[in-house]
């Protein structure tokens, strides 16, 4: 299979959990995968893909908040989410996570 993504994507650690939340719905998921681009959230009822939800994930230097849009989405496995906005300290701190993790 082609991997199309501009970023690589690497296994998240084990036990990852981020809170989302869309159409007032908060939900804990736990995090399969992630790179720069996005992330893959398991959950068992994704919404279908166009729905636009917020993110929150806790890495070592703090919290990542960030807005994403499901680009895929498998009922009762979970859904691809690509990043569509994210603040700089944010970006900052999510990247720093991802280059510990890549080592």
């Amino acid at each position: 299979m082609n991997d199309l993504r501009q970023y690589p994507r690497v296994p998240s650690p084990k036990g990852t959990i981020l809170a989302w939340q869309n159409a007032g719905m908060k939900h804990l998921s736990r995090v399969a995968n992630l790179g720069m681009g996005g992330l893959y959230i398991r959950t068992a009822e994704p919404p279908p893909p166009g729905t636009y939800i917020q993110l929150l994930v806790d890495v070592p230097a703090g919290e990542v908040r960030a807005r994403a849009a499901v680009r895929r989405s498998k009922h009762r496995e979970g859904m691809g989410v690509k990043f569509v906005a994210m603040q700089q300290e944010d970006r900052a701190r999510f990247a720093g996570w991802l280059k510990h993790l890549s080592v």
